[in-house]
């Protein structure tokens, strides 16, 4: 009787740094036991050997940047049946989404001596503004436990537990100090979701935001919090705008500020 067939699992990048990609690849052992359970039919960072699809799986990094990216993320949907978007670049155009607060056909003219051989869209989105995804994956870069969960929730063939709390709450269970109370430390992680394990908090720094906005950030208050502790609010707008500068948990409250300075 002939073995089953195993899962077609794709690896995609788009714009970014290939980060996330590498979080699979820093999965080390845990690795060699997904390798035995899956077929990775196409993951450029790990090998140049690829097939076509259908993919069983599909994790897709980076945001959607040029027209070409455009038309490739329809062709990768459509060879799906499941797509996960990894990283604040798919989920919320990452850092290079700092050109939506500008007109990027400028800047390219300041960064590039021949920009008519640029073909670049406006704004960098993520990929869920393209085309249907059936889960995001946040962080700069994503989780390694998060990601682990995923793919052993896709062999079960159960949905992944993936928080959406807030950073403050894994704060607490590692008996962290809240650093705004005890410093007066400016942290986005009242509004930040979990997942990094508090890392910066553990090291005496605010939060940064790299997993994007939680499930209902109340970011206006925060700003108001901020405020109180002496930061302006071109200050607020610049640490809202890093990472996942266009997710509209974060850029509502950024752009409030900046048309009231």
């Amino acid at each position: 009787m002939p073995a089953p067939r195993k899962p077609r699992l794709a690896v995609f990048k788009f714009a970014s740094c290939d980060g996330c990609q590498l979080s699979l690849l820093d999965c080390e052992d845990e690795l060699l036991a997904v390798a035995e359970r899956v077929e990775i039919a196409h993951f450029l960072e790990a090998s140049r050997a690829t097939a076509r699809g259908p993919y069983d799986l599909t994790l897709v990094e980076g945001s959607i940047t040029t027209p070409e990216d455009a038309e490739r993320i329809q062709r990768i949907r459509k060879a799906s049946r499941t797509l996960v978007a990894i990283g604040a670049c798919a989920t919320a155009g990452g850092i290079q989404g700092l050109r939506n607060f500008a007109r990027a056909s400028e800047l390219v003219s300041y960064v590039y001596a021949t920009p008519e051989y640029i073909a670049t869209l406006e704004t960098s989105t993520p990929i869920a503004q393209h085309v249907r995804v059936d889960l995001e994956l946040r962080g700069c870069p994503i989780s390694k436990a998060q990601l682990l969960e995923l793919l052993g929730a896709f062999l079960t063939g159960r949905r992944p537990n993936i928080a959406t709390h807030a950073v403050c709450l894994e704060c607490k269970r590692r008996g962290t100090v809240c650093v705004m109370v005890a410093h007066g430390t400016p942290c986005l992680g009242p509004v930040t979701q979990a997942g990094c394990g508090a890392l910066c908090p553990s090291y005496n720094r605010g939060c940064y935001g790299c997993f994007g906005p939680m499930e209902s950030p109340n970011t206006a208050a925060l700003g108001a919090s901020w405020e109180s502790l002496g930061a302006t609010r071109s200050e607020i707008t610049r640490a809202l705008r890093s990472y996942n500068a266009a997710a509209a948990g974060f850029r509502m409250t950024s752009d409030a500020h900046e048309q009231e300075e």
